[in-house]
Order: C-alpha cells, then structure tokens, then sequence
C-alpha cells in the first residue's frame, strides 16, 4: 500500500479519461492517477475499419477545446508525425478512426499519470481517515497495489449490449465489438446477418459487401428503427451540444427527459450521411457486374434467436412493427451491432451506500457530475445520458466536462469554461430587460445555487 494520498483516482482508460490524464498532468496543484487495466490505449480496436472515421470534427480531441495551445493537442501530434501538410491539404475535418487511436495512444504515452495493467477489484471508503482505498491486481504479475484518494472518477465505459432473446447464444453469436478478428471467418459462411440500424451495423455492412461477390455470401442487414437514419449535422442542431442545452436538459422534470432521449437517437446514434450514400452507390455499382443476394430491412425487431446444433445454423424471428407480421429467416452467421449498455462495477458494492441512486437504480448525477450524496467525491464519465442529454457520449464535450470536474476539485476555473456558446435560446424567454430575454427554469438553478445537486446558475448564463 503506497502512503501517498492521491487527490484523485481514475478507474478506466477510455478516451474521456484520457482527456482528464492529458489535462491534468501540467496542473503542479493535482496530484492524480489513471488505472486502466490494459497494457495500453486500444479504442475499439474491433471496429477500427480502414475506412471508418469519426462523426465529430478532429477539434474534439482530448485538449483543444479546453486548451488550444497545449502541447497534447491532435494539431501538435500530426505535426511531429510529419503529416500536416497532408492533413491540411485533405480538407477533411474527420479524423480517420485508426488515426484518432494512434494520436490517443501517443498522448498517453506523454503523460505520467497513467498506471496500465491495473485491474480495480474493491473501492471501500476509510471512515477513519476519510479517503477511499482502491485494491488493483496487476494483470500479469498478479501483484496488488492499493491506492488511497479523496476523489474517484469512474470512466469503465458500458459493456456490449447482448439482447435477452441472444444471451445463451453469446459464445456463437458475434458481437460488433470483436468484429474484425472474426471477419475472415465470417467471409467463409454462406449467410452473413447482421441485426442493428447504427453507424456499426452500416460499417460492417459496407464492408462485408464490397467482398460480397468474392466470397459469394448472402447479407443481410435488418433494424428496428423505421429508417437507416442519418446522423444530423445540421448547424443549429449542433448548437445542442452545448453547456446551454446540458444546462436545459438537466433542469426538465425527470418524467420528460427519458423520453426526450428516445427521440433524439438520431442526434447521436445516427448514420454518417456519406456513409449511406457510400452503401447505395456500392450497390449500384455491383448490381451492373455480379449477381449476389442481400436483404436490407427495417421495423423489424429481433424476437427469438436459436442454433439448430446439427445444422449449426441460426433460425432468427422478427416483427415487422408497422405491418405487424412474423417472419424467419436463417442464417449460417449473426453479428449483433446492438450498441452499448452501461454496467455496474462489482468493485463498487462496498462504496454504493455514498452514491445516490434514482428510482430506476441508476446513478442520479448532479450537474456538476457527482455521484456521491455530498456531491464532491465521485464523478463519472459518459455516465449520465438519463441526466445531462444525448450530449454526453459526445468527445467534443470531453473537454467541457474535464474542465467542470477540475474546476470542482481546485476550487476555481483552470480551464475556462464556455457558459454560452449558442446563437439559439433553449428555455422561454418570459421578461424583456435592457433588451435581452431573461432565462426561466424550474427553480433549481436560483434557489440551490450552492447545492452540488444544481449548480446550474454556475453553468449557464
């Protein structure tokens, strides 16, 4: 066990605390560690496609909207790679996926803050000394280490998404996460399903059909959703990925914002628009030469999966929700490019009593991003859709976010933080004085302005 009492903890190397490792290791006042339990920074690596590139601008990077001038910066990255010229030349303002891994793991490899092979089996909080303990096993020497903090920062990240009807499948069922290394093995079935309407579901799809003629396999690719929607760009939409619209959305009664989140999918679970047009000219283009099978359906909802073990073949049940009809299909093979849910730790269970929880057993956030019941000890990352809006998986509010939960740690603003960067209004404007509108709430934002549960007056205008 190490004396030293570290002023934070982190647990998890995703890029949102890779962030807070990059903008906290030139701040001499913090002392702090990230515990990831990988040997390094590997970002979906089974989805790090050659062609796949990211749905938000390379500003988003882990320093930039935070700091421009720091030396972690992508721009700074690219330069010392030799390629800035070429960058700036391409005109593209989206990073390609792998390259935006290979910069994470550069800037994880400049900074002193980031223990690997630290896998977290137990937080317990000493009540004695007012610090909490956490119990690490190195993942390969199998050594324990135990570090000592005031603060914790969760970052784990969610867990692929398996659906009920598909859990006793898992070991023959393919999740999106792991698809790449299993992608030659895919490419030898004669039937290829995939069951999802995301940006995934399309990338493996554009990828398994421009081999589909080689291979001479039959694809398939069926979602839910009504529509393959795109994912919106459009400017003033963007606007919403804004501390104005995180302020707007966390001050809506409870009872609205769930579903409010189901209607904005579009917002942060669309498709890249290219990418849809990419899927269509491709299959224009290979309709004029070859002949193959591929079945593109929507409104249809998985029901039931199950393996004929002699045939080793999946006989998969839908419904189509608008016609309300059954169908079956069946396939040698299923990729689930379900998406992500987010899972408890077990290594929380002796800490949970300091967390508070809503009705529904999530964590019930504070707008500064704390958990705990005195709203100062423990963060999240990317954990609070059900209370800050779709904004929250986004990397351009990494930044943002790292900036607030810094600010809470040091007692004043390291990084400025942006309180209104929208031309539009979220909220009603009810009075007119000295020409601008004035802002209206709940009243969470005026009357508890030194509650951490609302520091909402702090955040917006």
């Amino acid at each position: 066990m190490s004396n030293n009492v570290y002023d934070f903890v982190a647990i998890g190397l995703g890029p949102f605390n890779l962030s807070l490792a990059c903008l906290t290791d030139n701040i001499e006042s913090l002392n702090g560690v990230i515990l990831e339990q990988k040997p390094e920074f590997n970002w979906h690596p089974g989805m790090m496609l050659e062609s796949a590139h990211l749905q938000t601008p390379f500003m988003s990077d882990l320093v930039t909207l935070a700091d421009p001038s720091h030396k972690l910066s992508f721009l700074n990255y690219i330069k010392k790679q030799g390629r800035l010229y070429s960058f700036y030349i391409r005109e593209d303002f989206y990073l390609m996926r792998s390259e935006y891994n290979q910069y994470c793991q550069w800037a994880s490899q400049q900074v002193n803050n980031i223990r690997f092979n630290q896998t977290v089996t137990r937080v317990e909080y000493n009540d004695l000394e007012k610090y909490y303990e956490i119990t690490c096993q190195h993942s390969q020497s199998k050594e324990t280490q135990v570090y000592l903090t005031h603060k914790l920062i969760l970052g784990t990240g969610p867990s692929p998404y398996i659906p009920e009807c598909c859990e006793d499948l898992n070991d023959n069922i393919l999740h999106s996460s792991h698809y790449l290394p299993n992608k030659q093995k895919l490419q030898q079935k004669d039937s290829i399903t995939i069951v999802g309407g995301g940006q995934s579901a399309a990338e493996i799809y554009y990828d398994l059909l421009q081999e589909i003629d080689v291979h001479g396999y039959e694809l398939n690719w069926i979602t839910r959703s009504p529509r393959f929607f795109p994912l919106e760009y459009s400017k003033l939409t963007l606007e919403m990925t804004s501390p104005e619209y995180v302020d707007y959305f966390y001050d809506l009664p409870d009872e609205r914002k769930q579903p409010l989140i189901a209607s904005q999918k579009n917002l942060y679970k669309g498709i890249n628009t290219s990418l849809i047009n990419e899927i269509y000219d491709l299959l224009y283009v290979k309709r004029l030469s070859s002949d193959f099978t591929t079945n593109i359906l929507s409104n249809s909802a998985l029901k039931n999966a199950a393996l004929n073990t002699d045939s080793q073949r999946f006989n998969l049940s839908f419904f189509q929700e608008e016609q309300q009809q059954a169908y079956n299909l069946d396939t040698e093979a299923v990729v689930l490019a379900t998406g992500y849910q987010s899972a408890l730790p077990d290594f929380l269970a002796p800490i949970s009593q300091r967390i508070q929880w809503n009705t529904n057993g999530q964590f019930d956030v504070n707008r500064n991003y704390s958990i705990d019941k005195k709203g100062s000890e423990i963060f999240i990352q990317n954990a609070e859709l059900h209370t800050h809006g779709f904004v929250s998986p986004d990397l351009g509010m990494a930044c943002y976010r790292n900036s607030c939960i810094i600010r809470d740690f040091l007692g004043y603003e390291f990084y400025a933080i942006e309180k209104r960067i929208a031309f539009q209004q979220f909220t009603t404007p009810i009075n007119k004085q000295d020409g601008q509108f004035q802002r209206t709430g709940k009243g969470k934002s005026t009357d508890k302005v030194k509650s951490h549960k609302n520091l909402s007056a702090e955040f917006s205008a």
